[in-house]
């Protein structure tokens, strides 16, 4: 074959990208490691692109497979993510490139770990530990905060210069742990439990400023995460790593994005506490004033009504009506009075025509029988039997007589 290619009857190119094609073609499928680089999904394709690279040296291969392999994979596939894939070589000889179909992408290293922590997540979601029901009201200003932290670390720093600045007054109840390794977890579940059954003890941090996703493994795991969530006391995750979420963010009563972070939420800024005071103190003033203005017109208001203002208005109106009223009264009752003096004088006058008096004076006299039980005017000589006495009364006065009967035809003598 390499007697036929020479300067005189070379290979058209043709020939060699198909002689390069069958080369490479004949390695059949081959698993390959390395880093994602480039993702690049194309919205209503077939094909999904890929760069892997490997992470010792500057070389990289283009890689396609179908998309739904991409959302298959059980921890999210993003650039940066360390995996094997199981592909084959394709030579495109129209183009002269190399590119690798793969059939299936496995997480390594970081990517496993990634995996396991997904698969617990799940567990523990399934089981209602991150339910956003379940989370504890933070208080506004705790007696006493309890600090989980690395010996003398920033993090620990932070949490107690931030909140000291904000709340001088503010106590803390510090427990030195190691933060990754195999001996953090123990050590942090017993200064947890310890924390948790202190009554003066309000709210806990767990404080760390951030990590590799393996020295973050401890705030994963399973202990802890169910301690949290069994701890009475409310707990602040600050774990300071954001692109990946510990576990522990995930069940914590308030997640904070850093040490600084958490001490800002756990206790408030006097300053502004105070600022807030005086401009609700600002504010009430103004409210009472403008009451005080707005009840002030309307009393302005009913004072210049004339019913208040020129209160004797009416009363001075019907004044002289009331006068006039009462010199009507007054002649009524006088002019009845007299009418009734009048007839007074003239039912006088009437009586003492028709009394006994004016009879007497015409000289009448009464007779009066006083010896008797029962003295009565008599009107006949029968009622004067002999020796009977009387009593006869004449216009200027009375006098007694005794009935004699010597004369018969005298009725009586005195």
């Amino acid at each position: 074959m390499t007697g036929d290619n020479s300067a005189e009857n070379p290979w058209p190119v043709r020939t060699v990208n198909t002689k390069i094609a069958d080369w490479i073609h004949r390695l059949g499928q081959i698993w390959v490691e390395g880093q994602v680089t480039q993702i690049n999904r194309r919205p209503g394709t077939r094909v999904a692109f890929l760069t892997l690279r490997d992470p010792a040296a500057d070389i990289s291969i283009s890689v396609t497979c179908s998309p739904d392999l991409l959302y298959r994979t059980e921890v999210p596939l993003t650039e940066g993510s360390r995996v094997v894939m199981l592909g084959r070589p394709t030579y495109f000889t129209g183009r002269g490139t190399i590119s690798l179909r793969v059939s299936d992408i496995r997480p390594v290293g970081v990517g496993e770990l990634l995996l396991r922590i997904e698969r617990l997540r799940q567990l523990l979601n399934a089981e209602g530990l991150f339910d956003p029901r379940l989370k504890r009201p933070l208080p506004f200003l705790p007696r006493s905060v309890g600090l989980i932290s690395g010996r003398a670390s920033a993090a620990q720093r932070d949490v107690m210069t931030v909140a000291t600045e904000r709340w001088p007054a503010v106590r803390f109840a510090v427990r030195d742990a190691p933060v990754q390794g195999p001996t953090a977890v123990p050590r942090i579940l017993g200064h947890l439990g310890d924390l948790d059954a202190d009554p003066d003890v309000e709210v806990i941090v767990i404080a760390r400023g951030g990590g590799s996703v393996e020295d973050l493994l401890p705030f994963s795991d399973e202990a802890l995460v169910r301690a949290v969530a069994a701890c009475r006391t409310p707990v602040i995750s600050a774990i300071g790593h954001e692109p990946d979420t510990p576990l522990l963010d995930l069940v914590a009563d308030l997640r904070a994005a850093t040490p600084t972070d958490a001490a800002k939420r756990v206790v408030p800024d006097v300053a502004a506490e105070l600022d807030g005071i005086a401009e609700l103190r600002r504010r009430g003033v103004h409210a009472l004033r403008n009451w005080v203005r707005r009840e002030a017109h309307v009393v302005d208001g009913l004072r210049a009504r004339p019913v208040l203002a020129r209160p004797f208005t009416m009363v001075d109106a019907h004044a002289d009506d009331v006068d006039r009223m009462r010199l009507d009264i007054r002649r009524d009752i006088r002019r009845t009075v007299d009418a009734e003096h009048r007839r007074l004088d003239h039912l006088s006058a009437r009586l003492a025509t028709l009394g006994p008096a004016q009879t007497l004076a015409r000289g009448y006299a009464v007779v009066q029988r006083t010896d008797i039980a029962q003295p009565h005017v008599v009107a006949t000589t029968a009622e004067m039997p002999d020796g009977a006495h009387l009593r006869i009364r004449v216009a200027d006065g009375s006098a007694t007589a005794r009935v004699t009967m010597d004369d018969p035809s005298t009725s009586a003598k005195g």
